[in-house]
């Protein structure tokens, strides 16, 4: 089973913006970088199938693909609670400057941790890989869900799990066979 993990495209948010599950806008550049999306990819199956995180940035993209989409709530960014929406230079610094360097168990206020992101999407990739529902599937997502399904994929400490370059409208294949997880490519 192939497997495509594709963050989604720039968004118009502006720089700084804390914005894990707060819907925002796509950039003006949206058309072109689907494109360039679809033309990192392989030629699809028939059988094909999308899965995409319930946030329209993901979406969107998703349903450029003219295949039916399979929402699921897993595949969500991480949850920044009462810091989504506003700007990381507004946030109390020492506050912030704790919660970075503990991130992966310490939460933002009335968000999730790393670990809760890890947990959440890791339960996903192993009931995916245990149905093995199509010889293609498409996941389209965050960076965050991104670079936790590979740490899961690779058994890493989810604090490394950042130094994975993970860019918007990237794609990173990944091969299950033979009960085993291979990584084509990653940040194509």
């Amino acid at each position: 089973m192939d497997i495509f993990l594709i963050r989604h495209t720039k968004t118009a948010a502006i720089n700084g913006l804390c914005y894990g599950q707060t819907d925002v806008a796509l950039a003006d550049t949206f058309i072109e970088e689907t494109q360039a999306v679809v033309n990192k990819l392989a030629s699809l199956s028939n059988g094909c199938l999308i899965y995409s995180s319930p946030l329209s940035r993901c979406l969107r993209l998703a349903e450029t693909f003219r295949r039916p989409v399979v929402v699921d709530q897993r595949l969500r960014e991480v949850n920044f609670g009462d810091w989504e929406g506003i700007r990381f230079d507004e946030i109390d610094q020492q506050t912030l400057r704790h919660w970075t360097e503990h991130f992966v168990t310490q939460p933002p206020p009335n968000g999730e941790c790393f670990n809760d992101l890890c947990q959440r999407v890791g339960v996903f990739w192993d009931e995916l890989i245990a149905a093995q529902p199509a010889k293609q599937v498409i996941l389209i997502t965050h960076a965050g869900v991104i670079r936790a399904l590979l740490a899961h994929v690779l058994q890493l400490p989810p604090r490394n799990a950042f130094s994975m370059q993970v860019d918007a409208g990237s794609v990173h294949k990944l091969r299950y066979q033979n009960d085993y997880t291979y990584i084509d490519y990653i940040n194509r």
